[in-house]
């Protein structure tokens, strides 16, 4: 259906889970999950923290991979990092997850290392952040992964113009964007804005929609209510144009998170979830 490739997100597949609960695993195991994802047609997976520790015990990191490469996923996403700028207890908890993130991200082969900015909107200095943010796309960088942010219309970076002035501030090669096209879409940023992002700074992609309508809040309304590509309001046509302009060509991800999607048998959630963004990408 389509000749580039897709990235199944980690909630596209986890099932019954989602962000925001206070525990976030996914109550599948990893098998069940890749096994859906390679079946569906996606050469690419990502996945939780919490979810590479508890997979981790009974198959090893080893056996982790060896699983995605038989079901065909060469591009592995870890996800996510939060804290990276603090300091106190925070930050040695953000400092425990960075290094099990890389050593993962190593022995995984990992495209990529997702890190989040601050969602309660905080005061921040762009000198700090940037400095901050460099050391640890170094660190990616060592291990052979990329470090991606995902700006949130709800932190301190709300904009694609946010986060690329934090990227750009920070100078490393091996740092960018994540662009989640439902962020865009709500910060009611102009797919034409999206074309002129140097495609060096596209770590990666996410594609999904929704209603033109919010319902409660943004983070409730991007947790509970995103639909199927092709299927809301989203101008998912010009997006995917305009990124094509960067210079992007994938891997495409897939971010769908939905009470509704969450309800599916994982095989059905990932087949419609691969089906829909084919569709619009072809």
């Amino acid at each position: 259906m389509t000749t580039e490739d897709l990235l199944a997100t980690c909630w596209t597949t986890a099932g019954d889970a989602a962000p925001g609960r206070p525990d976030q695993r996914s109550p599948l195991t990893l098998r069940e999950r890749v096994e859906a994802a390679g079946s569906a047609g996606y050469k690419g997976f990502g996945l939780l923290y919490a979810d590479l520790v508890e997979a981790e015990r009974p198959y090893g990191l080893s056996g982790i991979r060896s699983l995605f490469e038989d079901n065909g996923l060469v591009h592995i996403e870890l996800e996510l990092l939060t804290d990276w700028w603090a300091d106190g207890a925070p930050r040695a908890a953000s400092d425990a997850v960075r290094l099990e993130l890389l050593r993962a991200a190593e022995a995984l082969g990992a495209r990529h290392l997702k890190i989040g900015p601050d969602v309660e909107n905080r005061p921040w200095e762009l000198d700090l952040w940037a400095e901050e943010f460099a050391a640890l796309a170094a660190q990616a960088d060592g291990v052979g992964a990329r470090l991606g942010i995902e700006f949130l219309p709800w932190s301190n970076l709300k904009t694609v113009h946010d986060g690329l002035r934090l990227v750009e501030a920070a100078g490393h090669p091996a740092g960018g964007l994540i662009i989640d096209v439902w962020h865009t879409e709500r910060a009611h940023t102009p797919p034409a804005d999206l074309a002129s992002v140097p495609a060096s700074r596209i770590v990666g992609v996410e594609l999904n929609d929704a209603d033109s309508e919010v319902i409660g809040t943004l983070f409730e309304d991007t947790v509970r209510r995103r639909r199927l590509c092709g299927e809301g309001s989203f101008d998912l046509t010009g997006i995917i144009s305009a990124l094509r302009t960067a210079g992007w060509t994938g891997p495409w991800g897939v971010e769908i998170l939905s009470d509704t999607h969450r309800a599916l048998p994982v095989r059905e959630a990932a087949e419609a979830a691969y089906r829909t963004a084919a569709t619009v990408l072809k």
